[in-house]
């Protein structure tokens, strides 16, 4: 499993880039995606997310 990104919530403010430990978030199209192979489900980007936008799957 891994983080995903409801996308109509997300506003791009890439809080969770710096906040990803293994640099499995990254910007596209001005919103956050996740690369599934990276992500260790640690939660930190669930936790910074003011808009909550993120969920561990």
């Amino acid at each position: 499993m891994a983080a995903e990104v409801n996308k109509e919530k997300c506003t791009g403010c890439e809080t969770c880039v710096g906040e990803c430990p293994v640099s499995a978030i990254s910007m596209v199209d001005g919103k956050a995606s996740v690369n599934a192979g990276d992500c260790v489900d640690c939660g930190a980007c669930t936790g910074a997310c003011p808009v909550e936008a993120i969920t561990l799957g």
